[in-house]
């Protein structure tokens, strides 16, 4: 790709567009999961009888439901970046790639 071609794409608004909406959407929901994580590892480390508590008469405790939980919103979160990615991203992209086909 020759360098007049990549200053053209990065002048073009919608790249911008896209790369600032990529960019916070993909912070926001690294964040979210992250904290999950670490409050998790955090009350392991801190208080563990908090997540000792036995769920009925059985041997699991409430941490196993918890850590389910967090696997389960991570794949979720995965799925939001994904959808977004597929609708409006990529309406950004086909428009950045129409302002440049005749570079191309």
């Amino acid at each position: 790709m020759n360098d007049q071609l990549v200053a053209k794409i990065k002048a073009n608004p919608n790249y911008q567009e896209l790369v600032e909406k990529r960019s916070s959407i993909a912070v926001k929901l690294a964040i979210f999961v992250l904290v999950l994580f670490y409050a998790f590892i955090l009350t392991i480390a801190f208080e563990p009888s908090l997540l000792g508590i036995r769920t009925g008469d059985g041997v699991m405790t409430i941490a196993f439901p918890i850590a389910a939980a967090i696997i389960i919103i991570s794949f979720l979160t995965t799925l939001v970046y994904v959808k977004k990615a597929n609708g409006e991203f990529e309406e950004l992209i086909e428009k950045v790639r129409e302002d440049v086909k005749d570079e191309l």
